[in-house]
């Protein structure tokens, strides 16, 4: 546990690296949970799930205006610079999954991403198949509709009881099938490498012959899932990960 050395970067190596909340975290990414894991004393799922939308969809947008508000005031960190910069170096050998909705990696420079949750400044329609669009505004009054159909517009956010989208995960899927027969890194970082999808997808990628990393706060209960767990800041470590 806590080996630093490097990766060894070479014309052969395939990387798909997966963050979660831990790498928006050191950013100043707000979770809006309090110790109760409450927000404004109502539950999450009262505001991330198709149910909760149904029921107060004013409330909903309030609750992704105040996170749109703040998600707009914090910078990518060098967590986020070092992943920009190993997309850079190994173009596409390098894919990047995250858990977070806050377009930060984009900010950063990483163009290779696929955004499982969706994306915090993405908008869609409820009612017809207009195409997701890119929405920095806020709402925290009124409920947007669509200037197509007059349906609700809705954040373009994957909710407590959605399914992913199929074509995220292929897209995955398909960057560890052309992996195989190369030598591969599945890095995890700041996410605790226990749950779906940091769970399925080391597996997958073990099974495919890929070296294993975790970069997290705390070491996870499957630490025998990883050949490599190293505990600190994803800001601190992988600037030293890639060099």
């Amino acid at each position: 546990m806590n080996d630093l050395a490097p990766l060894r970067l070479d014309d052969d190596l395939r990387v798909l690296v997966l963050t979660g909340a831990g790498v928006s975290a050191e950013s100043g990414i707000a979770t809006f949970r309090d110790s109760n894991g409450l927000w404004e004393q109502h539950r999450v799922e009262d505001v991330a799930s198709p149910e909760g939308f149904a029921r107060d969809p004013a409330l909903v947008w309030r609750f992704y205006s105040l996170r749109r508000e703040a998600a707009a005031k914090c910078a990518p960190n060098p967590g986020h610079a070092a992943l920009a910069a190993l997309e850079d170096r190994l173009g596409d050998r390098f894919l990047l999954a995250t858990q977070n909705i806050d377009g930060l990696h984009g900010v950063a420079g990483n163009t290779r991403v696929v955004e499982m949750h969706g994306n915090l400044y993405t908008t869609r329609c409820s009612g017809c198949d207009r195409r997701p669009f890119r929405d920095d505004s806020l709402h925290p009054d009124a409920v947007p509709r669509c200037d197509r159909c007059g349906s609700m517009l809705r954040p373009h956010i994957v909710w407590f009881g959605e399914r992913l989208d199929p074509a995220d995960l292929q897209r995955i899927e398909d960057f560890i099938r052309a992996a195989r027969g190369h030598r591969m890194v599945f890095l995890a970082a700041g996410t605790s490498g226990v749950v779906y999808p940091a769970a399925g997808l080391v597996d997958v990628c073990r099974r495919a012959g890929a070296e294993t990393v975790l970069v997290n706060l705390e070491a996870p209960d499957n630490v025998g899932a990883f050949d490599r767990v190293i505990t600190g800041r994803s800001g601190e470590v992988l600037p030293a990960l890639f060099v």
